[in-house]
């Protein structure tokens, strides 16, 4: 199984600890990526990915190692601290980069095979926003499958986290480790994700973004054709 885990700062502390605990317990092929060390291009705003190509974007050569490995992966890895009850700048700053891949506009079709899952640890409270922060992003590229875990640490470093809540964070990682791979391989969408992409289906008929539209139609999805599904033109 390859896994892409992109950690949302430099440095090694309790987060990526989780992170890594989680990689570990799935096994297999791993690539990494630290932000914003592997990337730091805040986005333009300029809607060129949108209106004509993601590969006109301005920044395209230097996010185009993390983007091959999303692509090629069969688990999506985000992490990222609290940050001010959200994710770092860092993290907001790639996922900025991919706002053409929600299903709203051109989603990878390889994305709905995938599954991802963001962590988020801090010393106190703001983990939800932040885990909505990632996840968001791994529900709206299309993955099959995501997957949440976030836990207040009480602590400023992985050695001053108590026995009681490394173990829960062993537990919690190896329940989500065991779900990961009974569905490697077999990955379908969920019913949220299938009714999304219907209404996206439904509105890319007659959109307002040519480039998404005619993606849509060229993909088959303006019709019957679903991107989980082996026979997709019609």
């Amino acid at each position: 199984m390859r896994i892409v885990l992109i950690n949302g700062t430099n440095n090694k502390g309790s987060t990526y600890r989780v992170a890594k605990m989680l990689a570990d317990k799935v096994g297999s092929e791993l690539i990494e990526f630290f932000l914003p060390r592997d990337f730091d291009e805040f986005c333009l705003g300029c809607t060129t990915c949108f209106t004509k190509g993601e590969n006109l974007c301005p920044h395209h050569s230097k996010i185009m190692k993390i983007t091959n490995a999303l692509l090629e992966a069969d688990l999506i890895i985000l992490d990222s601290p609290v940050y001010c009850f959200h994710a770092s700048g860092a993290m907001k700053t790639l996922l900025d980069h991919y706002g053409y891949m929600w299903m709203a506009h051109r989603p990878e079709e390889a994305m709905f095979k995938k599954q991802g899952v963001a962590i988020a640890t801090a010393a106190g409270a703001g983990i939800k926003s932040t885990l909505r922060d990632m996840g968001d992003s791994l529900f709206y590229w299309g993955l099959g499958r995501t997957y949440r875990f976030g836990i207040p640490v009480a602590a400023t470093s992985w050695e001053g986290i108590n026995e009681k809540k490394l173990k829960k964070i062993d537990k919690a990682t190896s329940a989500i480790a065991k779900k990961i791979r009974k569905r490697n391989g077999k990955v379908k969408p969920s019913l949220k994700t299938k009714a999304f992409f219907f209404i996206m289906h439904l509105m890319q008929r007659n959109g307002w973004n040519k480039k998404d539209v005619d993606y849509w139609k060229a993909k088959g999805w303006t019709k019957k054709a679903r991107p989980w599904k082996k026979n997709k033109l019609l």
